[in-house]
């Protein structure tokens, strides 16, 4: 499906300034869009804010990650829309509107990576950067029936970029097609320190599972009988340890906390007026005590521990990307703050360790989107992305 750039609703309007691109190399001809968080060369950094966008100015140096795409051969083709100071995870900006989710264009694009997904989804861009700090590019990739990759915690570059949790936040990108997503992988990750096995041992995240609705279950279920060939037996797992509970608190607080402190004094100096949904989790991040930081890290290192020794150097977990597909565009704010706290309960899990998660465009409810997801140990991305691209091959 494509759709027109005034449909899509997904480049922020910014007077284009071409980048300077190679000629050629692993991503020539590549069409790439650069979520507004990222500063490129000659635009401003709005962040989703207009606050934040008339406190930017213009900038004289690009991202070192959208550098080294653009010196691979990508032709960078615009700034898209990012949700407000990328807090938020359904695509709607009080401020901005909401981009369109290309995959089914009567429900929300997800965020807060909203226009990178847009843009990819709807046929404007080959291949956009974004950021995942909760879920931001894992569940758009899902909601828009794109691939897209949460990479290991500091193995991509986050230099000149908007910081909100520094201890979760993330480089990642998202394609449409596993050849391009490849491609740019190889630029963005390097060689790996940890790569997996050519046959990870395979488990399945069955607290995960029990958490969602029957026919989510399903057509999970369903996916696991096509991919048997390729996966074997999966051997079902608890993934969440001490609890989801626990875990949700922990990110949630940690989360909380980073961001008041990368935003906190900008809010309060200039009266920030900040959307629904937003405005409520950056009031509450200003209560969190540094003692309350210190409980749920202590809750976070625990958890590290745990999960590592589930997967070791050669595990791959399964799960769905996100509680269910994309909710509708005309549902309530208070719906979509509930689908949110959902959806951090399983997000969390790599977030919390840091390890790499891939969202694979494999699944299909109501006629929407929805992805499968892939955990791995850190420093096993690019054999993850290998690994991804034989199930995506299985199921062509």
């Amino acid at each position: 499906m494509s759709a027109d750039v005034s449909t899509a609703r997904c480049f922020v309007p910014y007077p284009f300034v071409p980048q300077p691109h190679a000629s050629s190399g692993p991503l020539a001809g590549v069409r790439l869009a650069v979520k507004d968080i990222f500063d490129v060369a000659g635009y401003p950094t709005g962040c989703g804010n207009p606050h934040m966008l008339a406190l930017s100015g213009i900038k004289t140096d690009s991202a070192p990650a959208v550098q080294a795409l653009l010196q691979a051969g990508a032709q960078f083709v615009g700034k898209v829309y990012t949700d407000e100071l990328a807090f938020s995870m359904n695509g709607k900006n009080a401020h901005f509107g909401t981009p369109r989710n290309g995959g089914a264009p009567d429900r929300i694009p997800g965020g807060s990576s909203s226009g990178s997904a847009s843009a990819v989804s709807n046929g404007l861009a080959d291949l956009a950067l974004g950021t995942d700090t909760g879920g931001s590019v894992r569940v758009p990739a899902s909601h828009c029936g794109l691939i897209g990759l949460r990479p290991t915690h500091g193995r991509v570059w986050l230099e000149r970029v908007m910081e909100l949790a520094g201890s979760f936040d993330t480089c990642g990108w998202f394609a449409r097609d596993m050849d391009v997503f490849s491609r740019a992988g190889a630029v963005l990750l390097g060689e790996d320190s940890a790569p997996l096995p050519a046959q990870p041992r395979v488990l399945v995240a069955a607290d995960v599972l029990a958490l969602l609705a029957p026919r989510v279950q399903a057509q999970f279920g369903q996916l696991l009988d096509r991919l048997d060939g390729v996966l074997g037996t999966p051997q079902p797992v608890k993934a969440a340890g001490p609890s989801f509970d626990a875990l949700y608190w922990a990110f949630r607080h940690i989360q909380g906390y980073e961001a008041w402190r990368a935003h906190g004094e900008n809010i309060s100096r200039h009266g920030f007026q900040l959307g629904p949904g937003v405005a409520e989790r950056f009031a509450w991040s200003s209560t969190i005590t540094p003692q309350q930081m210190e409980e749920h890290s202590a809750v976070r290192r625990t958890f590290r521990e745990s999960f590592t020794r589930l997967l070791g150097q050669d595990g791959v977990l399964l799960l769905p990307s996100a509680p269910d597909v994309a909710p509708l565009l005309t549902d309530s704010e208070q719906s979509l703050e509930d689908y949110r706290n959902q959806a951090v309960r399983m997000l969390c899990l790599s977030g919390l360790s840091g390890f790499p998660q891939i969202s694979l465009p494999l699944m299909q409810l109501d006629g929407a989107p929805f992805g499968l997801s892939l955990i791995a140990p850190p420093g096993s991305d690019r054999s993850l992305i290998s690994y991804a691209a034989g199930l995506m091959h299985v199921c062509a």
